[in-house]
This record gives C-alpha cells, structure tokens and sequence, in this order.
C-alpha cells in the first residue's frame, strides 16, 4: 500500500502520517506548497507522478466563518479542489478517503444523525463539504466518507487548548451550552483511517468519540482535568453569535463503524485524558 495525505500540516494529517510512518506504510503529506487543490492540472500531474494506492483528503477550507465572506473561495477548495482529487485518484486507480463533517446536516432535533439521513447544512461550511461529498459519491465506488465533529489534536488549534489558555488567563469565562455532539481526537480518528485503508468495506461512516456534550459540558470538563479554577458559566447561542450559524444538535450515529467490524472509537474523557498528556509539556 502506497498512501498520500493531503493536507497534512493540519491535526488530522499530521496524525494520520504519524500512525501510517508507525505502522510502516508507505506514505506520503502534502499541503498547499506541493499544488493547489483548485488547479486541476497541478493536482493530477502530482498524484500521477506520485501514483499512491490510496489517498487520504484532509486538506480543505476550514475557517467556517470566514467562509460566510467567501463562499466562492470555501467552494473552489472544499466541492471543486475534491472533485480534482478524486479524479486524480480515479486516474491512478488510488481508493479515496474523504473526511466531512456533521455540518452537513441540518442540527435539528435531539436524535443523533445516521449516515442516509437527508442533507441540510446551515452554512455555507457545511454545503461546501455537502459539494464535496457529491464529488466523491459522484465519482468513486471504492470510497470511504468519514463525517466526525469538533476535532482536537495536537498539531493545530482547538476548542481544548484555547479553554486551557483562557482558563489559566481568567476567573470566569462564558461557553455555550446548547450546541451538543461529540469532541473527536484526532489521534483516534487516523486510528480508524488507518484500520480502513487495508478493507473493501466501502461507504459512509460517522466516526467521532463515545458520548454526547455540550461545549459548555466539556469545557468544563477540560477545567477540572487540567486543574484550573476557572468558572465555565452556560450561556445560550443567542447570546454569542458568529457570522456562520452552527446547528444545536451535531450527534452523529456512530453504528455503522462496529457493525463493519471496526474498533470502536474511546470516550470523550478517556481521549481527553490521553490529549491533556500528549501535550502537557507545550505552553498552549
């Protein structure tokens, strides 16, 4: 197996090219210094070159409220830059592993989403993953789609470091409370890329740790394992608006990944545990 890793300067990415290098597969990361993902000849001339057996999409326009100013942009990189991998993949004969997102659905209710249940993103974020999932469902039968929620790992910012930077900074902070879903580590996530990459079990998956929360649920969370005093008060979404509209229910039903016979993902707080001490000797 040959694999090349697109994006991979990003957590995911760099977690995937970890566990592949670990697990000694042949593999290779790229990001936005090797070609553009919107210049489709730059995009298929490196990968015919390269001539992978599989690749792994990480790289894509991650700013969700930025993307609210440039949707042109969002869409170029996130339906357009994937549909030029996909092609480049189908062209070298290369299966394809695209990572999406929650945001694809619409958040509404209280259920967790399955993965055949219709599309409705909120934001322009979210279509443009919608775009991107077209592309490879269009295109490719030996395909994996992964849709996961609220990613944090160690080679990037998230949710986890800026609570412990506000939380040694201030007394009180303010952290919604009606947003629910599910904190992913990116390290168990490349655990399940990396399990799959050697099957046929082609399809769709939601692959995000056990548990549902809100971000309020697990910021404070994050305060009592890292020992800090701050006060995590609950606020609604009202009253913390941001250009991009996030859905209130982002559970993602994760059966389909043990009924393929996959290993289950861990714990939100087992895989916080394991995060807190990868990275306890960093200044965050």
């Amino acid at each position: 197996m040959k694999v090349l890793v697109t994006g991979y300067a990003g957590q995911l990415g760099w977690d995937t090219m970890r566990l592949l290098e670990a697990r000694g597969i042949d593999c290779r990361g790229v990001d936005m210094q090797d070609f553009d993902l919107t210049d489709a000849q730059a995009v298929m001339t490196y990968i015919r070159n390269y001539h992978p057996t599989a690749v792994v999409h990480c790289a894509a326009y991650t700013n969700v409220d930025k993307a609210e100013s440039e949707p042109e942009v969002c869409a170029r990189v996130n339906g357009m830059g994937t549909m030029n991998v996909v092609r480049a993949a189908l062209a070298v004969g290369a299966k394809f592993v695209f990572i999406s997102t929650d945001y694809v659905f619409p958040g509404t209710g209280d259920q967790p989403f399955k993965v055949g249940d219709p599309y409705g993103p909120l934001n322009v974020y979210g279509m443009s993953k919608v775009q991107g999932e077209d592309a490879v469902r269009s295109l490719m039968t030996r395909y994996f789609i992964l849709r996961t929620s609220w990613v944090f790992g160690k080679n990037g910012r998230n949710f986890v470091r800026t609570m412990l930077r506000l939380g040694a900074e201030k007394k009180e902070i303010r952290v919604v409370n009606d947003q629910i879903g599910s904190p992913t580590y990116t390290r168990d996530l490349a655990r399940v890329i990396c399990d799959m990459l050697p099957t046929e079990k082609y399809g769709i998956y939601h692959v995000r740790n056990e548990g549902f929360l809100s971000w309020y649920d697990f910021a404070n969370m994050i305060m009592d394992k890292a020992a800090l005093p701050c006060r995590v008060l609950p606020v609604p979404s009202s009253e913390y608006p941001t250009p991009a509209k996030r859905p209130l229910n982002s559970r993602l039903d994760g059966s389909a990944l043990s009924a393929a016979g996959f290993e289950p993902m861990p714990t939100v707080e087992n895989a916080l545990d394991r995060y807190l001490e990868e990275i306890k000797d960093e200044h965050v």
